[in-house]
């Protein structure tokens, strides 16, 4: 025991820096030698103790390894909570009249942001903007008819990667708010119920009708493996799914909500169930179950209150606050505001409900994807999808990001990120287009008429391995003797241009059903050209959305028969097989279309967005290396296209218009948008 203490002293002293008072000379001899081995046993005697334990834990520690190697090999790991999902187990609920997400009070901010509307080089873009807003949700609905064109084939690639999309706003610090459909609304065409579904003549969307629930079950067996995986309480972000919408401004069904809410609930939705409507029609779309929320833009004394007497102690949500508004072809450009919206969001926000502001960032409705309305008239939609949003069709800022930014400061009471700076827009001058193929000459070479009897309507064509056309333009081409009264009889839709032969005479439409053809001897070609212009969106009139001859077009009251129809979907393959065809010709100084024109644009440097005006031209479509931008027409009032920067290429870039009346000889890229003359919103 003293020597274990001699030993302890020895080390303090040599810690002590004594080390060489005590270490023995060569000159102690024998003696000193055997005081050495002495002192060395008794530091080693001090010293096992220490080992012995050391040696003991190191084989407890080799034992616990090989317990933990065992379990590993025998415990069924995939029961056990991923470290991404502990504390998600209640996810967004309702509660005395407020939100909880995970047990804790929770206010939505949202924004409504629509991926299929902005390319998706710009999506983090505009997810970061909605932060630096001091959003903390993102909206957005999913179009039926872009990811099912065509009946059983399914595309979620490119810019439809819905799971990017959604990834990228959980990576962004965004919640979601999914509103899957099957029918959306949003001006857009046929409200995103794919246009194939109306080759039945019996459909009835939006019902029970056993042809379209059987077309959304076998569209939810795609979808909902992509959307179950990302919901909240899995480790996404989707804290809530919406009930189709507003179904209670049709309500043709009353089991159609029930319907979808299994359909949901069935392929693994378990996140809070919500429904939309205006005031109206709130009574009418609600489905026990899910959460009522209202749509509008001028906050009526008592509106909110209205939601206590549909259903009571529920937390209120304005699931779309309007903050602009859409515009139609051959009317103003709608504007709301500014302060006056911000003003209506304090009062709501003010009451202690959640909101979503409908539109954030509009976007644009790139190619024949715009939808329509049908009141009193049918009236279209322009391309351009700004809305008067909270972010321009660009993603520029306007004055409401930033009056709504202060307004939610104040609220959340913590500073905001600062805004991205915004992208340059670009001006690259007059682009000449200096080449031109006529319409009829493009026919014999690239398109393959399908010869019919009667007319046949566009979905009802046997094209798109039978699913129809969709979008575009379809010429009815017969022969006739002779001249006189043509009738429509209402059955174009929307739109058609006539010709005898390669001559216009007129057009037909809602408003002019009849024309006078010119005398002639001999038998001459009657043409057609008939543009669907956009499928009604909203209303009661969704089944009636078939285009092109709907029906007997008559001349000197004998229907027309014996027709060759040419299907002018302009798909990418059409466009890539018209590049390379043969019969391009230099531009006289006037010419009639319809007809194809191109023009090359050279950039020196990295592409920049730009917008294209179309002065002097009429009406048409203009492509981008490919890739459709949409339509123009002169009536206005939008008078630029929206060209994104990611779309064009450092070098040259190839612009082709279709142009179905009168063509100018040059476009302008400017670097400012002109979407007509505005009109403030009643």
């Amino acid at each position: 025991m003293g020597g274990g203490g001699g030993g302890r002293e020895g080390g303090a002293k040599r810690r002590r820096g004594q080390w060489r008072a005590e270490r023995p000379t060569a000159a102690a001899g024998p003696a000193g030698s055997r005081r050495r081995r002495w002192r060395r046993r008794r530091v080693a005697a001090a010293m096992w103790p220490c080992g012995g334990r050391r040696q003991r834990r190191l084989g407890g520690a080799a034992l616990l390894l090989f317990v933990l190697w065992v379990l590993v090999r025998r415990f069924n790991w995939s029961e056990l909570i991923p470290l991404r999902l502990w504390g998600r187990t209640l996810g967004l609920q309702t509660e005395n009249s407020q939100f909880l997400l995970e047990g804790m009070p929770f206010r939505i901010f949202g924004g409504s942001m629509h991926y299929f509307r902005v390319p998706r080089e710009y999506w983090e873009d505009r997810m970061l903007k909605m932060k630096a807003c001091g959003l903390n949700t993102l909206t957005t609905y999913v179009p039926w008819n872009l990811h099912e064109q065509e009946r059983g084939k399914f595309d979620f690639s490119r810019n439809l990667d819905l799971e990017a999309f959604l990834s990228l706003a959980a990576k962004n610090g965004l919640w979601v708010i999914l509103r899957p459909g099957p029918y959306i609304c949003s001006e857009w065409d046929l409200g995103g119920l794919p246009s194939w579904l109306l080759q039945d003549p019996e459909m009835q969307l939006r019902t029970t009708y056993k042809g379209f629930t059987e077309a959304v079950d076998a569209y939810f067996d795609h979808l909902m493996p992509i959307v179950v995986p990302l919901q909240y309480k899995k480790g996404g972000p989707i804290i809530a799914v919406q009930v189709e919408n507003e179904y209670g401004s049709y309500a043709k069904d009353p089991h159609y909500m029930t319907y979808v809410k299994m359909a949901l609930l069935n392929r693994g939705i378990v996140e809070l169930l919500m429904t939309s409507d205006n005031k109206n029609g709130l009574s009418f779309g609600l489905v026990e179950g899910a959460l009522a929320t209202v749509n509008f833009q001028k906050l009526e004394p008592g509106l909110l209150k209205y939601l206590d007497t549909v259903q009571k102690d529920q937390p209120k949500m304005v699931m779309e606050y309007w903050t602009g508004w859409f515009d139609n072809w051959g009317g103003p450009h709608y504007v709301f505001d500014a302060d006056e919206m911000v003003n209506t969001v304090a009062s709501i926000l003010k009451s202690g409900a959640s909101i979503n502001l409908y539109m954030f960032h509009g976007g644009t409705n790139f190619g024949f994807m715009n939808g329509a309305l049908e009141a009193d008239e049918y009236k279209s939609d322009v391309t351009s999808y700004d809305y008067d949003a909270v972010l321009t069709e660009a993603g520029d800022y306007t004055s409401k990001f930033f009056k709504l930014r202060q307004l939610f400061s104040m609220i959340i009471g913590q500073p905001l990120p600062l805004p991205p700076m915004i992208e340059s827009k670009a001006s690259y001058g007059a682009i000449l287009l200096h080449q031109y193929i006529s319409l009829w000459d493009v026919l014999p070479s690239l398109l393959q008429p399908i010869k019919s009897e009667l007319p046949i309507n566009m979905e009802n064509l046997h094209l798109n391995d039978s699913s129809g056309q969709s979008y575009g333009y379809v010429l009815y081409e017969t022969v006739i003797f002779g001249g006189g009264h043509l009738h429509s009889r209402d059955h174009v839709r929307d739109r058609a241009q006539v010709f005898v032969n390669t001559m216009y005479v007129g057009e037909l439409d809602y408003n002019t059903v009849e024309l006078s053809l010119p005398e002639g001897q001999g038998f001459r070609q009657l043409r057609l050209l008939v543009e669907n212009r956009g499928r009604v969106n909203y209303g009661l009139a969704l089944n009636e959305q078939r285009k092109g001859l709907i029906g007997d077009v008559f001349l000197n009251k004998a229907p027309l028969r014996n027709f060759k129809i040419y299907s002018l979907e302009m798909k990418p393959g059409f466009m890539k097989s018209l590049r390379h065809t043969t019969g391009w010709s230099a531009v006289p100084d006037y010419f009639v279309g319809p007809a194809f024109f191109r023009g090359r644009l050279w950039i020196e440097h990295q592409p920049q967005d730009t917008f294209l005006k179309l002065q002097g031209w009429e009406k048409g479509v203009v492509f981008v290396n490919g890739q459709n931008l949409g339509r123009y027409w002169k009536i206005g009032p939008q008078e630029t296209l929206y060209l994104p920067g990611p779309w064009l290429w450092k070098g040259s870039n190839e612009i082709v218009i279709f142009e179905e009346r009168t063509a100018g000889r040059i476009i302008q890229s400017v670097d400012i948008p002109y979407l007509g003359r505005t009109q403030y919103v009643d």
